[in-house]
């Protein structure tokens, strides 16, 4: 093995254990939000209920629910094992990313910069550390587009990308984009292949055919796609420079609307290198190229913006949006590549070692302000310390004016067969999140209209930015005849979760 060689494989391992590193840093700061507890949830029901479970929420495939059930039974429900599994996605993926930028013969330093780009990349992190399905969606796609590099580069591997790909809309709609794009490069490069494409584009949506007729069944009975989803935006400039800053933010994303999007005196110098070096790289473009190089780059350019391309037009032309920056974590990869081959192609070595040194020199400054930075503190994490830990009796009966924070107040009970928590409507001045409600087929939480309220003795959580005892619901319920009793308060981020007695002697 040469110097330069054996240099280049220790680096490359040494960030793939930072990849890896970064994915574990900070893995259980905060407790389970919404949407894991409904992969937890799903994953908990039995092999004969999961299925009509997952398919009543219409917007997501099971393969993921699956792999998180048998997950669960090998190693259980803590935070830090439910979330082990993500980053465990998210490790495999570099096994079809190091076998794609071999089969293109990128070479070492390209390979090194896109390793890189994916391993301090913010929004990579954050999906590596949920317990849902993008990592997994990710990992899947890599080995596709790996796959399908063989068979566009040397017509093999068909057979394999075919399985590879059923899995891979099993895992997330979005998948479906990536196998389009694969149709794509077919046509405009390779049409000699068009037919063996198609069978594998049909092959791929006969094996989805059943999950397909099982959810638009549960669709004609009611369930309402517009109640998953009405809530995402169409993509507007804003949406799509935050896509933009997301594919570049080494370490950083936000966690809620209370935190600014990005560290833009990170993002954006980044964002600028990033573009001037791309800038050049396009101005010279064909020079010193190959028609095999030129498609393979091309191939890229398909499967890093086909994807966008497709969810910004369905966004607008379907009656609801599907933006989102999580569902396109499928190109993150391939974009990544086409900005190291960027940067490793300058012509000038004192430019291009400009460019990497303060391309690094961010990403430091980057983890440094991480570090430094304290973990936020969040509404739901507050609900299992003020219901379940707080010494509330047994058979307490916890009342909430939100779905959002009904079902993570049934999530942290579960365990206490005795305690009810209901939905009450009609709660005078709790406002409610429509993005988000209790799950279809859900009978755990009951709901109740306020005027139906008649215990002597119960409890109401909800969230609010300050605690106020005059506040309307509260002076309602006094009317009622109900005294208030102290109010239990724990402060995150921008709110404050609420949890206050109410009893009456008659």
């Amino acid at each position: 093995m040469s110097k330069n060689r054996a240099i280049s494989t220790t680096v490359i391992v040494g960030l793939a254990i930072a990849y890896i590193a970064a994915r574990l840093w900070r893995l259980t700061a905060s407790c389970l939000w919404f949407d894991e507890i409904f992969s937890v949830h799903a994953a908990t029901h039995s092999w004969s209920s999961i299925l009509s479970f997952v398919a009543q929420d219409l917007i997501h495939p099971p393969l993921f629910y699956f792999l998180l059930k048998l997950w669960i039974g090998i190693g259980g429900e803590s935070v830090f094992w439910l979330r082990l599994l993500p980053v465990i996605f998210s490790a495999a993926a570099l096994v079809p990313f190091l076998l794609l930028m071999r089969e293109m013969k990128s070479g070492r330093s390209v390979t090194v910069l896109a390793l890189f780009f994916i391993a301090f990349n913010g929004s990579l992190i954050k999906y590596a550390q949920e317990v849902r399905m993008y990592s997994l969606l990710m990992c899947i796609s890599l080995f596709s587009i790996w796959l399908f590099a063989r068979y566009f580069i040397k017509g093999k591997s068909l057979v394999p990308l075919i399985i590879v790909n059923v899995l891979m809309v099993y895992s997330h709609y979005f998948g479906w984009f990536v196998v389009f794009s694969e149709v794509a490069a077919i046509l405009l490069f390779q049409r000699i292949k068009i037919r063996a494409i198609l069978l594998m584009f049909g092959s791929t949506l006969l094996a989805f055919l059943p999950w397909a007729i099982m959810v638009m069944s549960y669709a004609r009975a009611g369930a309402e796609v517009g109640q998953n989803i009405g809530w995402m935006q169409k993509p507007m400039p804003a949406n799509i420079v935050q896509l933009i800053l997301s594919l570049v933010e080494p370490l950083y994303f936000a966690t809620s609307n209370a935190v600014p999007y990005s560290i833009y005196k990170v993002s954006l110098p980044v964002l600028l290198i990033l573009t001037a070096g791309a800038t050049l790289f396009c101005v010279r473009w064909n020079r010193n190229k190959t028609s095999s190089d030129s498609e393979q780059l091309w191939m890229l350019v398909i499967f890093a913006g086909m994807p966008v391309f497709i969810a910004f037009a369905a966004s607008w032309l379907l009656p609801h949006s599907i933006w989102g920056t999580r569902h396109l974590i499928v190109i993150f990869v391939p974009l990544a590549i086409l900005l190291a081959i960027a940067v490793c192609e300058v012509e000038q070595k004192a430019v291009r070692i400009g460019v990497l040194s303060l391309l690094v020199l961010f990403t430091a400054y980057a983890v440094v302000l991480t570090a430094q930075r304290e973990t936020a503190q969040y509404s739901w994490c507050a609900w299992d310390p003020l219901t379940v830990t707080s010494g509330l009796p047994a058979n307490a009966a916890i009342y909430t004016g939100e779905d959002l924070v009904a079902y993570h107040l049934w999530f942290a009970n579960r365990q206490l067969p005795e305690r009810r928590i209901v939905r009450v409507d009609g709660l005078n001045g709790v406002k409610e999140d429509k993005a988000y409600f209790l799950p279809r087929g859900f009978e755990s939480v009951q709901t109740v209209s306020i005027d139906e309220l008649n215990e002597k003795q119960f409890w109401i959580a909800f969230r609010t930015k300050y605690w106020d005892p005059n506040a309307a619901f509260i002076d309602d319920l006094r009317v009622r005849g109900y005294n208030v009793g102290e109010a239990k308060i724990i402060d995150a981020n921008s709110e404050q979760a609420v949890l206050v007695e109410f009893s009456k002697e008659k």
